[in-house]
């Protein structure tokens, strides 16, 4: 069956940097898109990077741009989301998701698996 792990989630204070990693396994990881979501308390959950089944081709949300890297290693079936120049606004359970096909997309109908999620808190 389809499984996607999250991990390297933690407590960074603001400015500081982590790094995700999701682990895919039970489907042909490199025939997928791939997308990371976050949501946040009281808030509903929106996009925040996304990949093209290939690698070549990504997006980010506005929020997020020039701060957060989408990467993934096929051979390792894992995507990466690197983020740097946290600020408190990112604090969110970040959750890793399956497109339903190989190219990238923001619109959180376009994902049919999903992780269990990661915690991210920034303290300022």
């Amino acid at each position: 069956q389809v499984q996607l792990v999250e991990s390297g989630g933690g407590l960074v204070q603001a400015g500081g940097s982590l790094r995700l990693s999701c682990a895919a396994s039970g489907f042909t990881f490199s025939r997928y898109g791939m997308g990371w979501f976050r949501q946040a308390p009281g808030k509903e959950r929106e996009f925040v990077a996304s990949i093209s089944s290939s690698g070549s081709y990504s997006d980010y949300a506005d929020s997020v741009k020039g701060r957060l890297t989408i990467s993934r290693d096929n051979a390792k079936k894992t995507v990466y989301l690197q983020m740097t120049s946290l600020k408190p606004d990112d604090t969110a359970v970040y959750y890793c998701a399956r497109a339903t096909g190989v190219a990238h997309t923001s619109l959180v109908e376009q994902y049919t698996y999903w992780g269990q999620g990661t915690q991210v808190t920034v303290a300022s």
